[in-house]
């Protein structure tokens, strides 16, 4: 599609200058929103900050989160002392293509504020999950929700899609992979405030916690082996995927996402109930 603007989201495109505009103006709504409108807690930022600003150069990152608002990515990253800025730091994210690639000006907009488009329903194997990998190969950072919808209920983590684990498995470069659980901007952002619709700007005097956990640590080529061997009692419904570069079929690459995503589902539960236990004490 036209929408998909793939040359907006170059960084040498014109000089760099929409993307530092986009950038600047996109950090001062979320600093706005998180450090004077409301009122955000963040625990182990530091080891956030050490991921994004000081690992080993050429390694990529993939942060994954809880999605309970619209208003999630950017709002997330303002709070005090994160260089929302910097527009080499910046995440990529992946972003839903029908809501944020509705019209030619958003498209433009969103791709140069480092947005992906991603078709919901559309599978793995869709075209910009290809851009995403490109990005992690060049070591970027790249922020994504494997909910895959906005939930804002307060109950545990749900079953993940299988996108995020489909890019650590594919990605040239073993990404770093850090959780990231949080809780508030469902009460900045409602889905249902006022006639079943979100109010028209973001809600104040609300506290907003962001837990960070530290990155997840996964066993791939022991992974990969279980994956194979536990694919062959398997019965998943075809959908015609080609066989990764190291030879794993259909099944075995669902059975290998089905048990990363489920690690990473149980780590992003736990940062919830840490969450619980702090405001408990």
């Amino acid at each position: 599609m036209a929408r998909t603007m793939e040359w907006a989201a170059r960084a040498e495109h014109l000089g760099g200058v929409p993307r530092k505009l986009v950038i600047g103006a996109v950090g001062a709504f979320a600093k706005t929103v998180s450090c004077l409108m409301n009122r955000t807690t963040v625990h182990n930022a530091d080891t956030l900050f050490r991921v994004v600003r000081s690992r080993t150069p050429g390694v990529p990152l993939i942060t994954v989160s809880n999605h309970m608002s619209t208003l999630d990515d950017p709002a997330m990253w303002g709070f005090r002392g994160f260089p929302i800025f910097n527009t080499k730091l910046a995440r990529w994210v992946l972003t839903a293509e029908d809501i944020c690639f509705k019209n030619a000006v958003h498209s433009y907009i969103f791709r140069v504020g480092k947005c992906i488009p991603i078709t919901r329903g559309g599978g793995i194997y869709q075209e910009h999950m290809n851009e995403a990998l490109e990005r992690l190969n060049d070591g970027e950072w790249v922020h994504t929700f494997p909910e895959g919808k906005v939930y804002q209920d307060d109950a545990p983590i749900r079953r993940l899609k299988w996108g995020t684990a489909s890019l650590i498995v594919r990605a040239p470069k073993t990404p770093i992979i850090l959780p990231i659980v949080h809780h508030g901007f469902q009460e900045v952002m409602p889905e249902n405030y006022m006639f079943g619709r979100r109010p028209p700007v973001p809600l104040c005097n609300k506290k907003i916690d962001i837990i960070i956990g530290d990155p997840v640590q996964f066993d791939l080529p022991a992974m990969r082996q279980t994956a194979i061997s536990e694919s062959r009692n398997a019965k998943f419904p075809t959908s015609g995927w080609p066989s990764t570069p190291d030879g794993l079929d259909e099944a075995a690459q669902k059975c290998l996402y089905s048990a990363i995503s489920e690690q990473i589902r149980a780590a992003m539960d736990r940062l919830r109930s840490f969450r619980k236990k702090i405001l408990k004490s």
